[in-house]
């Protein structure tokens, strides 16, 4: 009888293991991705959201950070991406919008399977005339533990002046969770070792280098010899009791926009005492 009810016991075990659920459970790493998808574009010429839609649910990310986003631009037929895509891949969705574009919208977006608790997109200081940036936020929970999900793309010129004012609000906006570990992603329009990553590193962990396997060129797709796009994870804090950190990270090969997706694993770990 004890050996019925033991095996009953790891039955039972090993069924809630493979549980369908949504939702990522106590221990298991959350799947976060990063991609500028070119409104849809491909390098084929042709807007195919599907396609960004299969990239997306083959990955199996949890969270998105999606760049050059549109809604309701001509060039794009009118189409909402961000409706499509949370449509095709059963994530819901957060758009900031940052400029109005042809008859509709251009931003980045958000797609994720966790709570959205909190909201905000904040509009970059510019010193010259050119593409508003903006920074959408999003608190998040998951595993019964709140984080903040940043989402970015910033200024490409070659002066590196605006990008620098760009990190210190990023830097200013996270510091403003101090208990709650942040995470931000997003097409950066710098290569590690310039002044815009190594101010970025003051606060947070590069996730490439912290795990990062295999070809780290993000850009451009088809013959990748730059790295512009970035997950950085909150460095630890005596104020926050669990913090965030990378445990893979791995660039996608997929022609379906002119940059390449990346996709990173993170774990909540415990402060060290």
């Amino acid at each position: 009888m004890r050996n019925v009810l033991i095996s009953l016991i790891l039955s039972l075990a090993l069924m809630a293991g493979c549980s369908g659920s949504r939702t990522a459970a106590v221990g298991q790493t959350i799947r976060v991705m990063t991609y500028n998808i070119h409104h849809g574009e491909g390098l084929d010429g042709k807007v195919d959201i599907g396609r960004i839609a299969r990239v997306i649910r083959d990955a199996r990310a949890d969270i998105v950070a999606l760049q050059e986003v549109d809604r309701g631009v001509e060039r794009t037929k009118k189409i909402d991406i961000m409706t499509l895509l949370a449509d095709q891949t059963g994530l819901t969705y957060a758009f900031g919008k940052n400029i109005d574009y042809q008859g509709g919208e251009y931003g980045n977006g958000i797609l994720t399977r966790f709570p959205i608790l909190e909201e905000k997109n904040l509009h970059y200081q510019m010193i010259r005339e050119g593409e508003q940036r903006g920074l959408l936020q999003l608190v998040l929970e998951a595993q019964g533990e709140e984080f903040v999900f940043m989402n970015t793309h910033i200024d490409y010129r070659g002066d590196d002046t605006e990008r620098i004012m760009n990190v210190a609000e990023i830097r200013s906006a996270a510091q403003g969770h101090e208990t709650r570990p942040v995470i931000v992603c997003g097409d950066f329009n710098d290569t590690p070792g310039s002044r815009t990553v190594e101010l970025m590193k003051k606060d947070f962990l590069d996730a490439w280098e912290e795990a990062g396997a295999g070809m780290e060129f993000t850009y451009p797709a088809d013959t990748a010899k730059k790295r512009i796009d970035y997950v950085f994870v909150s460095k630890s804090s005596g104020t926050r009791a669990r913090t965030l950190r990378a445990v893979s990270a791995r660039v996608i090969q997929i022609n379906a926009s002119d940059h390449l997706p990346l996709l990173v694993e993170v774990e909540f770990s415990r402060q060290p005492r």
